[in-house]
């Protein structure tokens, strides 16, 4: 994909081009310098250089667009051809999603509005943390070729996992859990695949999805609050996600919850990761005879059939996650708090029960919601990593990806 000429100024409107049609396309060329507030001139020059870089499309039917979009209407004259995010299914670009995890990686292949096209789990059962790397690189290169989407260009891989992660060069600083120090992952990962590689916390991950997809409210000011094996925090405000110096923001770990007795290894008690993480709920079901193994997913599948001790354990959490939350919306106040906790995305009671916790029902005007993607958070986040400079930026700067396309179904995939 050829890169866009010009300077900063002419990058800055390119973006401010593609984000108005991400949130109002299909959009007429001729209203899109009043959504964006550029002149019809430059709008016209980013409009030209996006369709040439495959970002945008001119939509395929023209007339009879829905009434709340802004095209045209047919009328005399030559009709006006809307533009869209370039979405095809024959052509249109993809990101690559990599979620690690703790247990095991996902896999995913995702367009440019965030719609998950293909996915994959990937187990790390009996793989060390030397040897992790290799075969996730190895695995992700197998479901890239095996993916039925044949001849879509690809820009590259988004890479998302727990911890200290350091996205200025993809190194992870800190993962305790899966035992990797200073490890630089982007570059091993893109060494191996051929493909530009962005990595990321997952917790900033979700929030640069549900800013780029989510609740427009977010784009203004968002806290995402993710309680997974590993728990960690993102605050982004007017469309910016916070990093910090060394990109260490988002640590809450040890944030004393209120009213948990829970010990902690740090000596104190009451810490949210050894309070609320899926590791020790999972260990306190298997401790309370409720599920075989230590699972947050099956003490959720456990209280959907009806067991009441693995409700009432997830109960107890989602209150412990609510009273944090109280303190985290009472620090930044946020116009959103975006929950990621697995039984909360996947049923309202625990949502509710949350809310209850974190006084969100009138303090805060229910301002606690749960990722916009459901279920399929950690696929969208992961590849929003790399969406998000490709929205933030699509004036060439990630000009490897696109001097180097790679098809699906072709032979630049490494076997």
């Amino acid at each position: 994909m050829p890169s866009i000429p010009g300077d900063g100024r002419a990058a800055a409107n390119a973006a401010a081009v593609l984000r108005t049609v991400l949130t109002h396309g299909p959009a007429a060329r001729s209203d899109i310098p009043k959504l964006c507030g550029l002149s019809p001139a430059a709008v016209s020059r980013q409009t030209t250089a996006l369709l040439r870089t495959g970002l945008l499309r001119e939509h395929p039917e023209p007339e009879q667009q829905p009434a709340e979009r802004t095209a045209a209407r047919p009328g005399p004259g030559r009709p006006r051809i809307p533009l869209d995010l370039h979405t095809g299914s024959l052509s249109g670009p993809l990101a690559v999603g990599l979620h690690i995890g703790v247990p095991a990686s996902t896999f995913s292949l995702v367009d440019l509005r965030g719609r998950v096209l293909a996915r994959r789990a990937f187990p790390h059962r009996g793989l060390s943390p030397e040897d992790r790397p290799a075969a996730i690189a190895a695995e992700l290169g197998r479901f890239l070729r095996e993916s039925n989407t044949a001849g879509r260009p690809l820009l590259g891989v988004g890479a998302a996992l727990g911890g200290w992660v350091r996205p200025a060069d993809g190194m992870v600083v800190r993962h305790d859990a899966l035992g990797w120090r200073d490890l630089p992952l982007g570059a091993e990962l893109s060494d191996r695949l051929g493909l530009p590689v962005c990595v990321d916390n997952h917790a900033r991950a979700v929030a640069h999805a549900e800013i780029l997809f989510g609740r427009p409210e977010a784009r203004s000011s968002l806290l995402h609050l993710f309680i997974g094996n590993i728990v960690d925090a993102a605050f982004g405000i007017e469309g910016t996600v916070h990093q910090g110096p060394g990109a260490a923001a988002g640590d809450v770990a040890h944030l004393p919850v209120p009213g948990s007795p829970t010990p902690c290894a740090c000596g104190r008690t009451g810490c949210l990761q050894a309070s609320a993480s899926d590791g020790v709920i999972g260990a306190e079901g298997v401790r309370r005879g409720i599920v075989p193994e230590p699972s947050v997913s099956l003490l959720v599948d456990a209280a959907a059939t009806g067991d009441p001790r693995a409700d009432r354990l997830l109960r107890e959490r989602a209150r412990t996650v609510g009273r944090a939350a109280a303190l985290l919306l009472d620090v930044f106040n946020p116009a959103v708090m975006v929950i990621g906790e697995l039984s909360s995305i996947l049923y309202d009671g625990y949502l509710d029960e949350i809310r209850e916790a974190a006084g969100d029902h009138g303090r805060y005007g229910r301002r606690i919601v749960t990722p916009h993607a459901g279920p399929a958070v950690l696929p969208v986040a992961s590849a929003a990593v790399l969406l998000a400079l490709h929205f933030r930026d699509p004036s060439g700067s990630h000009e490897s990806a696109r001097s180097h396309p790679v098809v699906l179904g072709g032979s630049q995939v490494p076997p």
